[in-house]
């Protein structure tokens, strides 16, 4: 599995705008039919440069599903933001690759 992270920050005072628009964008990304869940989470951490920091976790079962994203629907979505946003977004994209995941041990009582 291959986990697509977007941070991003946002400004205060497009934080509601931004949100409510998140959601639908998500789903927007969820609906190319590349990635099989999506994860928003807010970061916490105090940033210096202020606003609310958030991730979102995209898992896509490829690396082909990643790059079809990438080289077809990626530029477009992104510029949704850009455009409604500007500079009051700050974005970072990191890939993940899943090389295992581990559970606890269950024990008999």
């Amino acid at each position: 599995m291959y986990i697509y992270n977007v941070t991003i920050n946002i400004d205060n005072s497009i934080h509601d705008e931004w949100f409510g628009w998140m959601k639908t964008h998500i789903i927007a990304v969820l609906n190319t039919g590349r990635f099989t869940t999506a994860k928003l989470t807010e970061v916490l951490v105090e940033e210096e440069m202020g606003g609310k920091t958030y991730s979102v976790q995209y898992s896509a079962k490829t690396k082909e599903d990643l790059d079809h994203y990438y080289k077809y629907e990626a530029e477009k979505l992104r510029a949704d933001g850009l455009q409604k946003f500007g500079d009051k977004m700050l974005t970072f994209r990191t890939e993940l690759k899943l090389i295992k995941e581990f559970y606890p041990l269950k024990t008999s009582n």
